[in-house]
């Protein structure tokens, strides 16, 4: 089974982050632009929160608040559940799962390097069942 590393190879290591003070209009125009589904929440270098479309619908669509006047703080999802790159994807999926999250902060060496999403992570296992089967085609085949 692949590390989360080797998934980063593949998928690249951008990370986008949000001020907790910056308004939640602000960060969900961030993720539009970015076409990402959650953002680091980041204070003075720190990891402090992660806010994801889910918080914003829950916390302030369903909540009738305005995303204009409401902060990041406010709605941000804390504290953040973390994965190293050594860890295999099953054991991430199995976190994600367990904590009922869909983006997981990734560090190496205690840094942030990189977030995956279940999305990463399915990915991932679809293509190593694919090569699987092809490597059992080819056996059959021959």
């Amino acid at each position: 089974m692949k590390t989360i590393a080797e998934i980063l190879q593949d998928k690249g290591r951008d990370i986008w982050s949000i001020s907790p003070d910056a308004t939640v209009y602000e960060a969900i125009e961030l993720m539009a632009v970015k076409g990402i589904g959650a953002l680091i929440v980041l204070e003075a270098g720190n990891t402090v929160g992660m806010l994801s479309e889910r918080d914003y619908a829950r916390k302030v669509i369903l909540k009738g608040r305005s995303s204009k006047d409401t902060s990041v703080r406010e709605i941000m999802s804390s504290p953040v559940i973390f994965s190293d790159t050594d860890k295999s994807v099953e054991e991430c999926m199995e976190l994600m799962t367990e904590k009922h999250i869909r983006h997981l902060p990734v560090l190496n060496g205690g840094k942030l390097v990189a977030v995956i999403s279940i999305g990463d992570l399915v990915k991932a296992i679809i293509d190593e069942q694919k090569f699987v089967i092809e490597q059992l085609e080819s056996y059959i085949a021959s």
